[in-house]
């Protein structure tokens, strides 16, 4: 008998967070589509992620910086994937997101009106932004039929990473990491500072927290180093692991850890797709929008009347919205969820 299931093609985000949301259509997938295959064109960077989501049976990464155009690597990509699927989901809105589907000639072709890509897809959906008023939704809704995908009432399935044991034992030793309890910290925000906790607030929280006996890990990229630096300054059981990791390397650890302190970022994704728990800190997006995908998270947001603005750096100058969220109010946070872990700490 011929192999008659569905072969999958995804057109994955360009984004950390947006990655790891997009597990939720490809668990989707699997539900509506048993035995399917699904195979994600992304950014190289993704590869360690979307290898961390069983759902996926292959990634196929696109040559292309972010930003870049590379028509001649989209056209040998699709020359390569000719044949080979019978349905494409293109999650970026951007007209080039379109192109290697519509090369490689994919039967369905499926994603929302945009930077008019009328031609380069079969089924172009209207984005009701009322009605699909989450990223994580808009993903799910384009893997189901569109009338269902319209009334906006269907389930979200939460992304779970898995973990690799073996390489967090090996993360341990090679960083000389403690028995402690550990806090993660994620001081970033690719997006920009609008969107950062104060530094000096990650550093004071971190001095409270050693003290009560946990250890403090900080994540992030290279860019993050700097960062990192001046929060772990004078403290000895902190550690600034910002780009002396990868990104798989990242999803262990925080999966490691008993609470995490993050602002709104592709890390804190990546966190509550390890279940840990989450103190999310938000200023100039909103925990409506992208909200971690967890119940295990507390959300810090101060919801001031210029809040949300969205933007990359305070319009008004201040930022306010994340200036004014204390420390004090996110330490007892903080405390409030793991007391019993200081009474065993402190016995």
């Amino acid at each position: 008998m011929a192999n008659t299931a569905m072969r999958l093609l995804v057109i994955g985000p360009s984004w950390v967070g947006d990655m790891v949301m997009a597990q939720s259509l490809f668990m989707t997938l699997k539900v509506r589509f048993p035995g399917a295959t699904i195979g994600v064109v992304a950014p190289a960077w993704s590869q360690p992620i979307l290898e961390r989501m069983p759902e996926v049976d292959e990634v196929l990464p696109l040559a292309v910086g972010h930003g870049e155009f590379g028509l001649a690597s989209r056209r040998d990509l699709a020359r390569r994937l000719k044949g080979r699927f019978d349905r494409a989901i293109v999650l970026p809105r951007s007209w080039k997101a379109a192109l290697v589907p519509f090369m490689a000639r994919i039967p369905e072709r499926i994603g929302f009106l945009g930077e008019h890509r009328y031609g380069l897809l079969k089924e172009h959906r209207k984005l009701d932004r009322q009605v699909l008023d989450q990223t994580v939704k808009r993903f799910v809704s384009l893997g189901l039929p569109r009338d269902e995908a319209e009334e906006g009432d269907f389930a979200i399935p939460k992304p779970r990473l898995t973990i690799d044991r073996d390489n967090l034992v090996n993360l341990r030793l090679a960083h000389a990491l403690s028995s402690r309890p550990a806090i993660g910290m994620m001081p970033g925000a690719e997006y920009g500072p609008a969107k950062q906790w104060p530094i000096a607030y990650f550093h004071a929280l971190a001095k409270k927290l050693i003290a009560d006996g946990y250890e403090v890990r900080v994540l992030g990229g290279p860019k993050d180093h700097d960062d990192a630096n001046a929060i772990v300054e004078g403290l000895s059981q902190a550690h600034n692991l910002c780009g002396k990791t990868e990104l798989a390397d990242a999803v262990d650890l925080l999966a490691d850890c008993r609470q995490v302190v993050t602002n709104d970022s592709g890390l804190m994704h990546v966190a509550a797709a390890v279940g840990v728990r989450i103190h999310a800190l938000y200023g100039s997006s909103s925990p409506t929008y992208t909200p971690p995908l967890t119940h295990n998270a507390v959300i810090h947001y101060l919801g001031l009347s210029c809040s949300p603005c969205f933007a990359r750096t305070c319009p008004l100058g201040h930022t306010n919205c994340l200036n004014e969220l204390s420390v004090a109010s996110v330490y007892q946070a903080i405390l409030a969820d793991w007391q019993q872990d200081i009474g065993m700490i402190n016995a």
